[in-house]
Formats: structure tokens, sequence, C-alpha cells
């Protein structure tokens, strides 16, 4: 099974976010993070969780960097038990509070890989989406991170923001490269409602011809694709866990949980969190949405789908986008090797 805390703090409210974060709740984060360990007592008898049954932790926000390592502790303590002992733990960070003090405490407690949000090393552009760092913070982040010989560093990169030229992009790019990373994220900006940027949403560009830029620039250099978003020489395995449908723990204000057929969602408000971290709503999924969601995760990653979950009539179709060369094929897979078609792949085999 796979485990997700969320901590749901920020320095700054990103024009785009539109992620459970607050900017202006930091003296809750002790009570929080107290709240965090209760759910997870929770959780780990409702999982059934045995020794060495977690394979994957994600700590993700908000900003996981504004916590300090002194208060991750207990929750370390926690779960260590129930670790595999090559587990992958990730925490996400931000470049401007991912200081050396934070980074060395969160090694000590056992993470092995950072996820640095960057999203681009244009100083004009990051002060546009309203990201709290510079592009010198950025570098020296993951440059401390790797002297703390952290076994994994990553970045994310976002693209398609107005002004984005194939020269911007392939500058970030190229910066990313010059760093010691060995997985990237790069998303294509998206407008959400209740975000800052919702109220003028022609700050997204729409050019295709970015995304395809965006990732064969990734790919030529080494970091082959592994979902639409995903590029690494090495492939996060909480992320594959999640896109084969595995079972996961989430906890935190307005972290999703998953087992078998049912999602859990723990409340969003912090206050509301605190005072109950046990009030989960549960969401049943039926085997039809089950086979959806494999579907379009399968699709959209190298997971791919298997054969045996299709019915005959999906199997018809899927194989005629194989014959097509739209879909490869292995024994027990169907694989599709161009992401940005996954959607339209899926439907097609679902309709």
């Amino acid at each position: 099974m796979l485990a997700y805390i969320h901590i749901p703090y920020c320095d700054s409210k990103c024009h785009y976010c539109s992620f459970n974060s607050y900017v202006d709740k930091f003296d809750t984060r002790a009570d929080y993070m107290k709240a965090l360990h209760r759910q997870l007592v929770f959780e780990l008898e409702r999982f059934e969780a045995n020794e060495n049954s977690i394979e994957t932790l994600f700590i993700g926000g908000g900003t996981p960097s504004t916590v300090s390592p002194e208060l991750y502790a207990p929750i370390f303590e926690l779960l260590r038990p129930y670790l595999k002992n090559d587990a992958e733990i990730t925490t996400e960070a931000n470049p401007n509070s991912a200081t050396e003090f934070w980074l060395s405490g969160m090694k000590a407690l056992g993470v092995n890989r950072i996820s640095f949000g960057v999203q681009s090393f244009d100083k004009k552009k990051l002060t546009e989406l309203n990201r709290a760092h510079t592009p010198q913070q950025a570098k020296e982040a993951i440059l401390n991170a790797h002297v703390l010989a952290f076994e994994h560093l990553s970045l994310d990169l976002i693209y398609n923001y107005r002004g984005d030229t194939k020269t911007l992009l392939e500058n970030d790019i190229k910066q990313a490269f010059e760093l010691p990373i060995d997985h990237i994220s790069a998303y294509e900006l998206t407008i959400e409602d209740g975000t800052k940027f919702s109220s003028t949403p022609e700050v997204r560009q729409e050019d295709e011809n970015l995304a395809f830029f965006v990732a064969d620039e990734i790919i030529k250099r080494g970091f082959p694709a592994y979902e639409i978003s995903n590029f690494g020489k090495y492939q996060s395995r909480h992320n594959k866990g999640y896109w084969e449908l595995e079972n996961y723990i989430g906890a935190g204000a307005g972290a999703v949980g998953f087992l078998k057929d049912t999602r859990f969602y723990p409340q969003t408000g912090i206050e509301a969190y605190i005072n109950d971290p046990l009030k989960i709503t549960e969401e049943h999924l039926s085997s039809d949405e089950l086979l959806t969601e494999r579907l379009f995760l399968g699709l959209r990653s190298n997971v791919g789908i298997e054969k045996s979950i299709l019915t005959a009539d999906m199997s018809t179709k899927a194989k005629l986008l194989a014959d097509e060369k739209k879909l490869t094929e292995s024994r027990t897979h169907y694989f599709n090797k161009n992401y940005f078609l996954s959607d339209e792949l899926a439907l097609f085999i679902l309709n």
C-alpha cells in the first residue's frame, strides 16, 4: 500500500493553485500534526497495515517545507515499523523554505526523495505566478539536497503560461538538466475555479505545440516519459502506485484515501480537521467506475491496461487501435506511446 500526508500550509498562494492550502494559519501547525498522527493511527488499523506493508510515503501540500522536522518526528516514529526497508519516502519542498537545516532534518527522519516546486528559472515568470523563490534559490536548494546525499531529486516545471516561448522553455529545461536531478514533472498550466487566475483565464496559452516541444526536449536529454507529465531516469514508485489503483492512506485536511472500492475524504478546513480528524466521508465506486479509471490512468502512463479486465466490446476496440498502430500490445497488456492522445483513446474504447 501507499501513504500520502497532506500539509496545507504555504508561504504564498500561487495564482494557479487550487490545492487545499493556507497562508495565514501557521499558528495551528503543532495541533495539525497531532491531528495527523491521530488519523494515521486510525488509518493503519482500517487498512490492516502490518510490518513492512507501506511501500511508499509521500508528503505533499501545500508546502511541506513550512513545517519543521521536529513536528514530523512523531509521525515518522509511528510509521517506521510499517515502512518497507526500501520504501520510497518523498517530500515536496519549495526552494525558499527548504533550508539546509530543514533538508538535513528530513534526511535524518528517513526521507530519500525530494520533489522541488521550481516551475521556472525565469525570474519574471516566477513573479507573475506568485512563486516565493528566485531562480538562484531553486538551484541552491537542489544542490544542497544533493550534497546531503538524498537518493532521488525531482523538480516541477510549468508551461503554456502567457508569454511562454520555445526559447524560454528550452532555457528552463537546459537549466534543470544542469542540476543533479533524476526526474522532472512538467505540467501544462490549467485554470481552476477559485484561483487567482480564474479571473484572468487569458494567462493560459492554447499552444499544443509547446506541449510536444517540452516533452521532446526532456526526452531527448535522457529522461523518458512514463506518464503524460512525468519524465525521469528514475520513475516514482508512488506515482505509479496511484496509476495502478493500489490502496493508499490519505491523511490530512483535503487528502484522499483509497481502499479496494472506496475513497475516503477527511475534512478540508484546518480547524475542523484538528477538532475531528476522524470525520471522514466515504465514496463507494462501482465496478464500471473502477474500470473507467483503470483505462484512463493506464493509457496516460506506461502502466498500460490489462487485457483481462476489458469487456468483449472493449477488447475489439483496443485490438483495432493496436492494428492501427495507435496502441502497442504484449501478451497481457495494451500500451499507449502517445500520452497526449490518452483521453481520446480511452473514450474510444469505453464508448
